[in-house]
């Protein structure tokens, strides 16, 4: 599932070519991709229609185009696979092509999505501690790179919380736009092992791990984001190749470019953590 970093460059790709722009009809070509817009398909390309894309945002992994004068969002779920393609009308259908919008630009908006996990969504615009955001993304916390992140605050959430520190920061709701991929390189970056108690991390440390956080998400923003697959490109189709600057995430046997010892993968929540065995040593107790 993309992250914040691939989310971002999608997001900037959106404010560069549509944001401005009218949107003139929408084609719904599977049902699923709108199954969150509860109203149905026609009742999304009906309401688009018309409107303005007056801005791209984002929260985390979360992704919204602000319509006027409606003043709703397009909430874009991106899922597994989702892509958000500004493509001209002539360019061959693509195969997993879910929904079509013709832009008063002579420009198409489209989102593919081959595993049909993403979609669009209508949603009411909110006011969150001096912030505009979708209902349905409210609960979401700040991310690293948000100008009001505060990582004072989420020291003191994460040290309050009885559970390992990797499942934390995947917790949306503490700390947004961190997945699978940039937990495991910011925890290799601050030499902390992802089943370590947080209540059992000090201060010092765990700012240690958010400036880890920030700093490996600006560095993959800059180089695209991580793509292992053609699943994730930005707009424009091209891939990001962060998955190259990877020192722990993926590199099972690979030395660690600290020490040169082979990195570990362990399982983690039906997924797969990776660590290295002598700079992010295993806690001797495990929260179960």
């Amino acid at each position: 599932m993309p992250e914040l970093p691939e989310v971002e460059v999608v997001r900037r790709g959106l404010d560069a070519h549509v944001v401005g722009r009218v949107i003139e009809t929408v084609d719904v070509f599977h049902p699923r991709a709108v199954r969150r817009h509860l109203p149905g398909a026609i009742d999304l390309a009906r309401r688009l229609e018309g409107q303005t894309i007056a801005s791209a945002e984002r929260r985390g992994k979360y992704l919204w185009l602000v319509l006027e004068p409606s003043d709703v969002a397009l909430v874009v779920h991106l899922g597994m696979s989702g892509q958000m393609l500004v493509q001209p009308p002539s360019a061959e259908s693509e195969k997993h092509l879910r929904i079509r919008a013709r832009l008063d630009s002579g420009m198409d908006l489209r989102f593919v999505d081959q595993r049909t996990f993403g979609g669009w969504a209508l949603a009411e615009l909110v006011t969150v501690d001096g912030t505009v955001l979708p209902d349905s993304v409210a609960h979401i916390a700040r991310d690293p790179l948000d100008a009001r992140f505060d990582p004072d605050a989420v020291v003191k959430v994460l040290r309050s919380k009885k559970t390992e520190i990797k499942r934390a920061l995947l917790d949306q709701t503490v700390v947004s736009g961190v997945g699978n991929i940039y937990a495991d390189e910011a925890l290799w970056r601050a030499e902390i092992h992802g089943n370590r108690p947080t209540d059992r991390l000090t201060g010092p440390r765990l700012r240690c791990l958010l400036e880890s956080v920030e700093s490996v998400m600006t560095e993959a923003l800059a180089q695209g984001g991580t793509s292992f697959d053609a699943l994730y490109v930005n707009v424009n189709g091209q891939s990001g190749y962060f998955d190259r600057s990877l020192a722990a995430y993926g590199q099972e046997n690979m030395p660690c470019p600290r020490c040169g010892a082979p990195i570990q993968r362990e399982k983690f929540m039906n997924r797969s953590s990776y660590s290295c065995p002598n700079c992010q040593p295993r806690p001797r107790v495990v929260r179960g």
